[in-house]
């Protein structure tokens, strides 16, 4: 038995769709475990993870991605950031957020989400970085990322993303798969009806990542009788670069004033690390180093 998290990549027919599956599972336990989410913040957390390291698998080799998630339901938001090296870190606004189940029996992760809008954030190394927004369609990640691909990126694209939350809170299974037509495919229509029977006949895409199936293995299953070539895997984690020289010179930016009025006030800086939760204390001597760095005349 497997049940390591990684994500593969294949091509579908006469290299006429791609496809990305991750599995998940370690990746949003550890999460969980981080921020303490109940079962539906872990379910909205967990989807946008997958995501978040799908858009990675995307990139090239220094890009990175920021998908933001801003809504007005009691979760206050999801930010998750990823790399191309299959690196993925995230949170929620409200990690305790407590929702009945919704009319189907399941969580009630677009309820918590809300109403809103997608954005992502493609760092490319350049001036600017790429900055791609859609409304959110339902708030159950999804959807909403089927409708970014296929408006934003002109990329048409179907999204199976699902975490299995145990009666405990910790994730059981997690995962996702994205299929995308490349250009030309559209015009294959026989082969683009085969790829949505398959699609539509998956029910419960949680459920496929927590047995002990590989991810090559469920995409095997899901487009069975079509011609399937796997490209490439990569193992994916939950990975923080937070570090306290990265805190310090966060410091240094808040400028001479508000520095100052820190060492005024005598009391040691605690900052917390939104996406690990690892916390950092500057005592009120470090602080006025910095100070001193900026030049100021009163430190």
């Amino acid at each position: 038995m497997n049940n390591r998290d990684y994500l593969v990549r294949a091509m579908l027919g006469e290299n006429q769709a791609r496809v990305i599956a991750v599995r998940t599972t370690g990746v949003v336990s550890e999460a969980q475990a981080l921020h303490g989410t109940t079962p539906v913040a872990t379910a909205a957390l967990g989807r946008t993870l997958t995501m978040g390291l799908v858009l990675g698998a995307m990139l090239k080799a220094e890009e990175t991605i920021t998908i933001q998630i801003k809504a007005d339901g009691p979760l206050e938001g999801i930010i998750v950031s990823a790399n191309s090296k299959g690196q993925v870190k995230g949170y929620v606004g409200n990690p305790g957020v407590e929702l009945d189940l919704n009319a189907a029996g399941k969580l009630a992760v677009g309820q918590a989400v809300g109403r809103g809008h997608l954005h992502v954030i493609r760092d490319m190394g350049l001036k600017e970085p790429y900055h791609g927004t859609v409304p959110l369609q339902s708030g159950e990640i999804g959807d909403d990322f089927a409708y970014y691909f296929t408006v934003s990126e002109q990329t048409p694209s179907a999204v199976l993303v699902g975490v299995l939350v145990g009666v405990d809170g910790v994730p059981l299974g997690s995962g996702g798969e994205v299929v995308q037509l490349m250009p030309g495919a559209a015009e294959d229509e026989a082969f683009i009806a085969s790829l949505e029977e398959r699609i539509q006949a998956v029910k419960e895409v949680s459920s496929l990542f927590a047995g002990s199936r590989s991810p090559e293995e469920i995409v095997q299953e899901i487009f069975a009788g079509l011609e399937l070539r796997f490209i490439d895997r990569r193992d994916v984690a939950f990975s923080c670069d937070c570090s306290r020289e990265r805190f310090s010179r966060g410091l240094v930016t808040l400028g001479a004033e508000e520095l100052q009025e820190m060492v005024d006030g005598g009391e040691p800086v605690e900052i917390h690390c939104r996406f690990c939760s690892k916390r950092y204390v500057f005592a009120i001597e470090e602080v006025a180093e910095l100070l001193k760095e900026l030049g100021s005349t009163r430190a």
